[in-house]
């Protein structure tokens, strides 16, 4: 970086005020939303190509991150670091940064992504259309900022540009009888398919529609802050249903599955931009609360047929068949702030982890005979998730790795290492906190969350060549420079096992071993590579509960090997589980780390001593 870009000032904006709104009161959340969108949208432009607007959005994280980064030894250790005095002294800030305005139509509330994805390449301030007094919208074209409208997402006559009638608005495509899906129809032709926008980077986050409905959910589950990375690096956002049988709630009158066909055609334009050589990067999560799901809570009915895990689970089925991975910002930790800032973190080229535990220390500790073989008796690990979302990782190492009882149990952080895409520096952090006890391992498949059987032949909706040597790729870049070797939970969703291709893939990237959602066999090796099934997921109740359930996997004096998985369960959560253990017996039953666990799965096969054996999970070697 430039010297002048070293010592240039960093500007930090307090916007948390806004996430006092009352989300009942329309005028007050309209202030929320455009001004949050405006705000996000200005970062992403002036970080595009250095680090220097940051927000405090969500206080206590956005606190804890930024004491990471301004204390001694961090990253903006002795930078100047000016306070702004109000949105207004804030666009005065940056007001070279930007070329004017693009307009969207509340009418239509997927313009709002349009209009955020326009923002990226144009250079321009997204805001919602609004000329009532005090309105952002007559503030920014109003006489003191004097912006003009370089794109307008309205009719020439003020009435919606996109209607669902007739023929697509600049185009000669036939209207699809959805104004929603007729906006990124448009925004196909024209931003994605001449090559306008990068097609690595996608967002899929609410759209206006949550004006509507955000009442029903936390005030930062807009999103809105998420835009600001995929508008520094010039990408597309857009908030589509991936169900073919139903209507969306925000969208009554289109033809069932009209979303989906639109999903599918935007991914394969991206795509064939790629030429199916790269993956693409999904940021953000189904809106499971507002749309999509049949989720009916807080006054509010999502409007779907599906449930929540199961549209999850399309959704990925459906991002996989075009070679896409979801960096997944689910709810309630959805919010992340200043991607865009965090990206220019620079990182070493590897990231060392604790080694592995050695023979010797395994003899010492009782789990080898002097021979070198398994004891017999239950050995378990625990898979600590889920961590294929940035801003969860944003949200909860703070309270995980300042927890003083972390490193008196073996645990295994499953950080999908493609989140050092948007964060690097919780990343970068939780590594160098790491005790010895700490352990990290690749999280939902890989470096990113996918369906892996959708990456081979041959691919439904897509249609298209084998995905599994450009993942693999993109996988081993991912895992050289954080030093993984292990994929802690291969998870397939509705998809069938695995096929061969992606076993042999799995077997290269991530030789110290892999845990399936799904497998024909409890625990095997295939080229070298051990594997195991997971056990299942602990009740997120009282660790006696917990210790229940793991207690009817476990027969003293016989050999197991268990993997239990957990999601988002506090740190001391583990140690009173082995408390707990302790005082209901144990059963002989002994904490592992992962890396070791599948270690003496290999061992126990390649000295054929298994009490288990298991047939091949893949066409035979």
């Amino acid at each position: 970086m430039p010297a002048s870009r070293k010592t240039r000032p960093i500007v930090r904006h307090d916007m948390t005020e806004l996430l006092g709104a009352n989300l009942r009161d329309r005028r007050e959340v309209r202030r929320l939303w455009d001004e949050t969108h405006v705000a996000a949208a200005l970062q992403g432009i002036v970080n595009r190509d250095a680090p220097r607007l940051l927000l405090r959005y969500n206080a206590a994280p956005d606190d804890f991150w930024f004491g990471r980064m301004t204390g001694p030894g961090g990253w903006l250790h002795g930078r100047i670091i000016e306070q702004t005095d109000g949105l207004e002294d804030l666009l005065n800030r940056f007001r070279n940064s930007v070329r004017g305005l693009v307009v969207y139509d509340e009418r239509v509330p997927a313009t709002s992504n349009l209009a955020s994805t326009i923002a990226g390449v144009e250079g321009l301030l997204p805001v919602r259309h609004d000329d009532s007094p005090g309105s952002l919208h007559s503030l920014l074209t109003g006489p003191r900022f004097g912006l003009k409208a370089q794109v307008s997402l309205l009719g020439p006559d003020g009435g919606p540009l996109f209607t669902g009638k007739g023929t697509i608005p600049g185009t000669s495509l036939p209207s699809t009888g959805s104004a929603k899906n007729d906006c990124y129809r448009w925004l196909i032709a024209h931003y994605v398919r001449t090559g306008r926008v990068n097609p690595r980077t996608m967002g899929y986050y609410l759209d206006a529609f949550w004006l509507r409905c955000g009442y029903a959910g936390r005030p930062q589950n807009h999103t809105l802050t998420n835009h600001d990375y995929i508008i520094a690096n010039q990408g597309i956002l857009f908030d589509l249903d991936v169900w073919e049988d139903e209507t969306p709630v925000d969208d009554t009158r289109q033809a069932p599955g009209t979303d989906l066909e639109t999903l599918q055609l935007l991914l394969s334009a991206a795509n064939d931009q790629l030429a199916n050589k790269e993956m693409i990067h999904m940021a953000g999560f189904v809106p499971w609360r507002y749309k999509y799901t049949d989720v009916s809570e807080a006054d509010w009915d999502a409007g779907g047929q599906h449930g929540a895990v199961a549209t999850e689970w399309k959704n990925v089925e459906v991002a996989s068949a075009w070679n896409a991975y979801l960096d997944a910002d689910a709810l309630d930790y959805s919010s992340l702030v200043n991607a865009s800032f965090y990206r220019h973190l620079p990182l070493p080229d590897r990231i060392p982890q604790n080694p592995r535990v050695t023979e010797e220390e395994l003899r010492e500790r009782g789990v080898l005979d002097e021979e070198g073989n398994v004891v017999p008796r239950p050995y378990y690990c625990h898979y600590v998730g889920d961590y294929d979302a940035a801003a969860w990782l944003y949200w909860n190492a703070e309270e995980y790795f300042t927890d003083e009882t972390r490193g008196t149990v073996p645990l295994n952080w499953a950080f999908n290492p493609n989140l050092a895409q948007r964060f690097p520096l919780g990343m970068l952090w939780t590594r160098e906190q790491r005790t010895a006890n700490d352990y990290f391992v690749a999280g939902d498949s890989g470096a990113g969350y996918v369906n892996p059987h959708l990456l081979s032949e041959p691919r439904p909706y897509s249609g298209l060549p084998s995905g599994m040597p450009v993942w693999e790729k993109h996988c081993r870049r991912f895992f050289e420079q954080w030093d993984l070797d292990v994929v802690g939970f291969v998870i397939d969703g509705f998809s069938p096992n695995m096929q061969r291709e992606g076993w042999e893939a799995y077997a290269r990237f991530s030789p110290g071993g892999i845990v399936l959602m799904h497998s024909d066999s409890p625990r095997g090796v295939f080229k070298g590579m051990p594997y195991l099934r997971i056990e299942g997921d602990l009740p997120r109740e009282e660790a006696k509960r917990a210790v229940e359930v793991m207690r009817r996997k476990f027969t003293e004096g016989r050999l197991g090997f268990h993997c239990f998985r957990s999601v988002l369960m506090p740190t001391r959560w583990y140690k009173e589980i082995e408390e707990e253990l302790d005082r209901q017996g144990r059963k002989g039953a002994m904490v592992l780390d992962m890396r070791t666990l599948l270690w003496l799965t290999k061992r126990e096969y390649e000295r054929g001593r298994s009490q288990h054996p298991a047939s091949a999970p893949a066409p035979k070697e």
